[in-house]
């Protein structure tokens, strides 16, 4: 898909809590040991547990050399008073509240932040898209906002839901789309606003090795930005931003259970094959000539000037596609800063990226943004930009 938009005006809201990554592993250590001795009913059983738990964290663990500090919307990742958590009373309830009580934790949130993103906006945009894979809520907190705001009859309200950590692609995709086919009522503009609550979904009574890699990974953001038409006055979309050369998704064969994003009784689960890496790797190099041929680019000769914007579904993503591309570490600094930064946000984190490399002075303009995430599916998902 070739289009002709710009993306522009990047706004983060910061999850209010955050510890250093250390400090949250002694919070999952706790908690998974809490969780363990409840459900058994025995609180003599407590001490064992925190040290089978303690060693399986030690063991699987993202650890701190990668991720720095991780943020999240929940106050009960600061403390240990189960009694005064919030999802997490572990004395009540092994794997935490159900998903009624997230699901209300959730839409209290993302209704707050989507307010506090467009807290400044008078001018209506023609359409308003929110992305997430960590709550649902109907009327969407975008729809709210057209309330609240009055612009009922000027903007129209999209939800792309459950994709997971690649959605931000098909966001863009669906957004350009609807810039081709847009109101005349209002100039067209797509904003588009993520909100992932990755750490609502956290279960400590499971204590496979999976779920502690996950439990150490995921974290909460929040993210706003614009997408205009390349032909919309100067002015509007300034300095900073990303022209959007090109867009391509596609499903690896014989993958549909390498990664999934189901809903339980208690919140959503993750499942994440060890082959995830390896079998991204393989299909990479075909889908990047693919993605730059659809911009007119050769890939081998674009890709040592070329940014990477990846998404870090881990340090492991990031390690296994600069060795396979042979990509120097400056090319993929960016993706780096953000995991150690701020942890794998899910769909949001692409985002975080696409505003680092727009903002950074070291980017210059022309330069080629590649930018690649993965989930479900599994699926690969690219876009290209040039710098403006």
């Amino acid at each position: 898909m070739k289009s002709s938009v710009i993306l522009k005006g990047f706004s983060a809201v910061l999850p209010p809590y955050h510890r250093p990554q250390e400090e949250g592993f002694d919070w999952l250590v706790e908690a998974h040991a809490r969780a363990a001795a409840s459900s058994e009913g025995r609180e003599d059983s407590l001490e064992k547990w925190r040290g089978r738990i303690s060693r399986m964290v030690r063991r699987y663990h993202c650890a701190a050399e990668h991720i720095g500090r991780r943020r999240s919307n929940l106050e009960d990742f600061m403390h240990t008073d189960w009694r005064r958590m919030e999802i997490f009373n572990l004395l009540e309830s092994p794997q935490g509240k159900g998903l009624a009580a997230r699901s209300r934790f959730y839409a209290e949130t993302a209704n707050r932040v989507v307010e506090e993103l467009f807290a400044g906006d008078i001018e209506p945009p023609s359409d308003l898209l929110h992305v997430s894979c960590t709550g649902y809520v109907s009327p969407s907190p975008v729809q709210r906002l057209i309330g609240l705001k009055r612009w009922h009859d000027r903007t129209l309200a999209t939800q792309v839901y459950h994709m997971g950590c690649y959605a931000a692609v098909p966001a863009i995709r669906v957004a350009a789309g609807l810039l081709q086919c847009g109101s005349s009522k209002v100039e067209r503009r797509a904003e588009i606003v993520h909100t992932e609550l990755c750490t609502l979904h956290f279960n400590p009574l499971d204590h496979s090795p999976e779920q502690l890699i996950v439990q150490s990974l995921f974290a909460d953001g929040h993210i706003r930005y614009a997408m205009v038409p390349l032909d919309a006055p100067r002015d509007d979309h300034g300095t900073g931003g990303l022209e959007l050369l090109a867009v391509r998704e596609e499903m690896v064969p014989d993958s549909l259970e390498d990664m999934t994003w189901v809903l339980s009784d208690w919140g959503f689960r993750m499942t994440l094959s060890r082959d995830v890496p390896g079998r991204v790797a393989a299909a990479l190099p075909g889908f990047l000539a693919n993605l730059f041929a659809a911009a007119e680019h050769d890939y081998p000769e674009k890709a040592a000037e070329t940014v990477f914007a990846v998404h870090p579904g881990g340090p492991r993503i990031i390690d296994e596609v600069a060795e396979l591309l042979g990509l120097r570490e400056d090319q993929l600094a960016l993706s780096r800063a953000v995991l150690f930064e701020r942890g794998n946000m899910s769909s949001a984190t692409l985002p975080h990226i696409w505003m680092a490399a727009a903002a950074d002075p070291n980017v210059k303009a022309g330069t080629l943004v590649a930018s690649l995430a993965f989930g479900p599916g599994l699926t690969i998902a690219g876009a290209l930009f040039r710098k403006c």
